[in-house]
């Protein structure tokens, strides 16, 4: 009963959190925190096992808690300690980043393309493996990809969600580095996100083995630098933009948080066409 209690005091104190926070709030916010500090302090195992069996089951779960404490984190800390860029940035900020790192946004060397590579609009996405949202979203893309013959679409890596996510964004690397047309990444692509549960290293591994792709080679490319340099861009690019989860998109030179569904995805691409449906990026 006690332990129940005091877990039942640590939701309450997320939910705070969480919460628009009138003056009056502040007092109660600290005694629960306080509460919870204590706790924590006193039962780290007990904690560290129910933490971990909420995040295995809802892998989403660690992108919301990051982006509500980089909106919270301190101003002095803020500047040294945040990334390049976070959900605080104004849409006009956010479309100036765009503008600034067009290059590497859209045409990198690094980066996955399918569709047209000579769209009108392009449509970036920065996903997760591990990601529920991303999984959901999946179909929105292939839509997209399958009716919208002039759009340039683009899939970065934006691994958020643990080693798990890392391990399995860097097989990604591997795999499109041996397949530059881009249809068994794809194929790739589409077993991570239905596979049930947060993204490893060996179900990566299975879902290229599946795609018929050379394993001596693929394990050759993961100690490759260009993996470090794929993922270190992609995730400088996400700071830029001010991308704290996933999925996160960039939609001609507006930056489209979460996953806003097929009608979403296409206001903002029709958006960017305008009314003559020829404005490229």
């Amino acid at each position: 009963m006690k332990t129940t209690k005091l877990i039942g005091g640590a939701i309450l104190a997320g939910l705070i959190l969480l919460m628009p926070r009138p003056g009056d709030a502040q007092d109660l916010r600290g005694e629960i925190d306080a509460i919870v500090k204590d706790y924590l302090a006193s039962h780290p195992d007990e904690v560290g096992e129910i933490v971990k069996n909420y995040m295995i089951a809802h892998p989403e779960a660690v992108g919301q808690i990051l982006a509500e404490l980089l909106k919270h984190r301190p101003a002095a800390s803020a500047s040294a300690a945040a990334p390049t860029g976070t959900n605080t940035k104004s849409a006009d900020e956010r479309s100036a980043a765009v503008a600034d790192n067009a290059g590497p946004l859209f045409t990198s060397p690094h980066q996955v393309t399918l569709g047209n590579p000579g769209g009108t609009v392009t449509l970036v996405e920065f996903f997760d493996y591990s990601c529920g949202y991303c999984k959901r979203a999946l179909p929105d893309m292939l839509s997209l990809l399958k009716t919208d013959t002039k759009l340039k679409i683009v899939l970065k890596e934006f691994p958020i969600l643990g080693p798990g996510s890392v391990d399995a964004a860097r097989v990604a690397v591997a795999v499109r580095m041996q397949d530059p047309g881009g249809q068994k990444y794809l194929a790739f692509h589409q077993a991570m996100l239905v596979n049930p549960g947060p993204a490893t290293k060996e179900k990566a591994l299975t879902a290229a083995k599946d795609q018929g792709l050379d394993m001596d080679r693929l394990a050759a490319d993961l100690a490759s630098d260009e993996v470090n340099a794929t993922l270190s861009e992609d995730m400088k690019l996400a700071g830029a933009i001010g991308a704290t989860g996933t999925p996160t998109y960039v939609v001609g030179k507006d930056v489209v948080v979460g996953a806003v569904g097929l009608l979403g995805l296409q206001s903002h691409i029709d958006a960017a066409r305008g009314p003559h449906g020829q404005v490229a990026n």
